[in-house]
This record gives structure tokens, C-alpha cells and sequence, in this order.
């Protein structure tokens, strides 16, 4: 199935409800209307109580009870209430496949988007919650992808599981991998051209392909994230740090190998969506 015909023919696309959409419109907008925005979260019952319960969590340390959106504003600021609208309705938007872990794959997708947000800190000109957003989608395509095509997907894993790259697997047997997916599924969504090219640019680095400020920092979000599934200690973190990556992206080597540390304690403060 080509990639044209995933978005053409599927009934599986995913779709996220209305505010979600005005939310990621508004990564656009530098004059937001926040009390609009909150009366319109607080509307939608599910979302509402999916945010509250993350806003009340121990990962925020809020001085008193978070009541409603309005408060979530005042209390936490308007790109905490995005991110944590924009989590909700993405995590809810998929059906996947009986026996897939979903928790984990959104467990993996919040934890790159913490690292990214993290490495945007130390490159000049990059917005962090762009980063961090980026980050939690990056992804997404190869999710869409299980959904429609599941026979393809488990051939996919399994090739995979023996260490070859998931994005080169795909582009040998559908033509296209889970960037190009992400990308479109981002552009359909409407979230704004850099996020869409991020998520789209997210392997060049390693491929000897071009690639954008935001994508560069997906690629070592994505460094970092296996580091840690590989239980690496910080002397292996830096050895094998794709440098001339970070080089190519301005990034402040010094500052953030002296903060390395801090990974250890780096949280989304999302992982309660799947609870």
C-alpha cells in the first residue's frame, strides 16, 4: 500500500478532538486568548480530567488543588496546559493493534520529547516546547503504520529486533518509512511547517542527508534515549555523542556535558495519561 493510499482510502486515520486542533494553531499564534482557550478545554469532560489528574501530580508540585483549566494556566503556565492537552488528545486519537504495548511506545515517544526539550536548552535559537512537542510525535508514523498495516509491521520488528534500523527496513519494503508517515500525519493535523519537517528530517543526520535545527536535536534526543535503554554511563554517553551533529546545530557541548547528570532525573510529567 503506498503511503498516498494510507491517507486517501484508511477509515483508521487518527482524529483529535476540536481544541486540540486550535491548540496546535496556536503554536502560530503569539497573541493567544488563554481564558478562550481554557473555557474550551474545560468543555470536553474527558480531556479536562486527563489534564487535571497530570496538573495535581507530584511531578508539578503545585502548592494547592488545580480545579480546573483556568487555574492550570495561572498555576503552570499556557505551554504546560498545551502539552499536556496536545499528549491527551494524540494518545487517544490511535487504535492499535491487540498486544501492542501502547503504554511503553508512549512511555519511549514522552521521554524522547523530555530529551529534546532538553537538548534545545543548550542549541541557540530553539525552542524548547517546540522541541519537546516535536519529540513526543516523532513517532507517530510508526504508529499509524502498525495501525493500517499490521502484516507489514510485524515483519518490520522482527527484522529490527536483529538490529537493523527500523526507517531503512521500511523504505525496503513500503517505499517510504515512519518519518514520511509522521510528517504527513503532522501536516494533516496542521502543525507548523518546522515540526513537520523535523519529524521528517529526524534520521538524515545519521544518513549523510540534510537536515533542520529541530530534526538534528530529535537525532540526539534519540541518541540519548538509547544510551538509557542501554543503561550507559556518562563516560559511554559522551564518547559516543554524535558530535558533529551537535556542531552543525551550535549546540554548547561544555554546558551540557556539565549537566548530564540532570538526565537522570528528567521526566515528561505525562506518564499518567496512561494510567
Amino acid at each position: 500500500m503506498s503511503m498516498a493510499t494510507i491517507f486517501a482510502e484508511s477509515r483508521q486515520l487518527p482524529h483529535i478532538p476540536k481544541v486540540v486542533q486550535e491548540l496546535i494553531e496556536s503554536f502560530r499564534d503569539e497573541d493567544v486568548d488563554v481564558d478562550e482557550i481554557s473555557r474550551k478545554v474545560a468543555l470536553d469532560q474527558s480531556l479536562t480530567a486527563k489534564v487535571l489528574r497530570m496538573a495535581n501530580s507530584a511531578h508539578y508540585g503545585v502548592s494547592r488543588t488545580i480545579s480546573n483549566p483556568h487555574d492550570a494556566i495561572m498555576m503552570l503556565g499556557f505551554s504546560n496546559l498545551r502539552t499536556m492537552v496536545l499528549a491527551s488528545g494524540v494518545t487517544g486519537a490511535f487504535k492499535v493493534p491487540a498486544g501492542f504495548d501502547q503504554k511503553k511506545f508512549w512511555r519511549d515517544a514522552f521521554a524522547i520529547g523530555a530529551l529534546a526539550g532538553w537538548v534545545a536548552k543548550y542549541v541557540p535559537g530553539c525552542d524548547k516546547e517546540t522541541a519537546f512537542t516535536c519529540g513526543m510525535l516523532h513517532s507517530i508514523g510508526s504508529l499509524l503504520i502498525r495501525v493500517v498495516l499490521p502484516d507489514d509491521t510485524r515483519r518490520v520488528d522482527e527484522a529490527e529486533s536483529i538490529g537493523s534500523k527500523r526507517h531503512l527496513l521500511e523504505y525496503g519494503q513500503l517505499g517510504y518509512s515512519y518519518a514520511d508517515v509522521g510528517s504527513e500525519l503532522a501536516k494533516r493535523w496542521k502543525f507548523p511547517a518546522e515540526m513537520q519537517q523535523a519529524i521528517l528530517e529526524q534520521n538524515n543526520a545519521g544518513d549523510g542527508k540534510s537536515y533542520s535545527k529541530l530534526a538534528g536535536v530529535l537525532y540526539l534526543a534519540k541518541y540519548l534515549k538509547q544510551a538509557e535503554d542501554e543503561h550507559q554511563d556518562e563516560k559511554q554517553i559522551k564518547d559516543g555523542f554524535p558530535i558533529d551533529v551537535a556542531n552543525a546545530l551550535g549546540m554548547n557541548l561544555i554546558k551540557a556535558a556539565d549537566d548530564l547528570k540532570s538526565l537522570n532525573q528528567l521526566q515528561s510529567g505525562l506518564d499518567g495519561l496512561l494510567e
